[in-house]
């Protein structure tokens, strides 16, 4: 029996495109949620990561489509369609950033980089890198949905759009995964362990320090500076609302050697908001998934 075929991915699991539509004719406040310049900036900084990256999880489970089983084909369609739609989005939110009056440049040039590592190296590695961060996404998307706190106050239009985000996030958790059980399905479990174990290493010694570094351009921009800046970044990380805190075990989760993302089935999560998005949702087995991107 093949490691795919014993996937926990739920039976029953719906991956469903939502085709929203965010803050077209909104400004951006600079400090927009909740008038708190710290967790502004850290969603700022995040956002301007998805257009590309997201462009990158999609080529790099499409690279790696052939023969999967049927109803994995239809998943990672609907991830495709997730994702353009996602990637159209955040195109708008940083738009809208830039608009309000910050130098996105620094923060586009660290994703470049990136990138053009990544074009560098082999199909199977993307995929490896793309396991490892969209178990990134998903961990952060439980974190926004279980904490009823960390939107409030915030301008209308970005709270929606980054729990609908989330959503998404946790919904498709599992596509990339079990595209890469298929793709290394003659890979010892050794093997697979260490490959995907490094490059989670690999990733986090680059998120981390990344998104701080973002932030602390952000607000740079705003005057803030120095230990006590640096020192509030810390603790919105560590301690409220403790992003990365609430996130160590659910990453810890991934060096086990049985680790797949729906070993823990958290869609309640998803139930408390999907009733939201009921009146934008595209049908997931359209073959076009690039046509979500027009009229931006």
């Amino acid at each position: 029996m093949s490691s795919l075929s014993r996937s926990p991915t739920p039976a029953d699991l719906s991956i469903t495109p939502r085709d929203m539509r965010f803050g077209r004719d909104d400004k951006q406040g600079r400090w927009w949620l909740n008038g708190d310049p710290i967790a502004s900036a850290f969603h700022t900084a995040l956002s301007v990561t998805f257009p590309k990256g997201e462009a990158m999880f999609i080529e790099a489970v499409k690279a790696h489509r052939g023969g999967v089983p049927e109803k994995l084909a239809r998943e990672i369609r609907a991830f495709t369609q997730q994702e353009v739609i996602h990637s159209r989005e955040h195109v708008v939110f940083n738009r809208k950033a830039a608009e309000a009056g910050y130098d996105l440049s620094e923060l586009e040039a660290d994703v470049d980089e990136v990138m053009d590592i990544i074009k560098a190296r082999p199909p199977i590695v993307n995929l490896m890198a793309t396991i490892a961060l969209e178990h990134y996404t998903a961990m952060m998307a439980a974190v926004m949905l279980r904490d009823e706190k960390m939107y409030a106050g915030a301008e209308p239009e970005w709270a929606m759009l980054w729990k609908w985000h989330a959503i998404e996030e946790i919904e498709h958790k599992g596509v990339a995964y079990d595209t890469w059980l298929h793709a290394t399905r003659d890979w010892s479990r050794l093997r697979r362990w260490r490959a995907r174990s490094l490059m989670m290493l690999l990733v986090t010694a680059r998120f981390w320090p990344k998104r701080v570094k973002g932030m602390k351009a952000l607000l740079r921009q705003d005057g803030l500076t120095g230990w006590r800046v640096t020192a509030r970044i810390w603790w919105y990380l560590l301690g409220s609302p403790g992003v990365l805190r609430k996130s160590f075990l659910p990453w810890l989760s991934y060096f086990m050697p049985g680790f797949h993302p729906w070993n823990h089935d958290d869609r309640a999560l998803i139930g408390k908001y999907e009733s939201d998005y009921a009146d934008a949702v595209m049908p997931a087995h359209s073959s076009r998934p690039d046509r979500a991107a027009a009229a931006a």
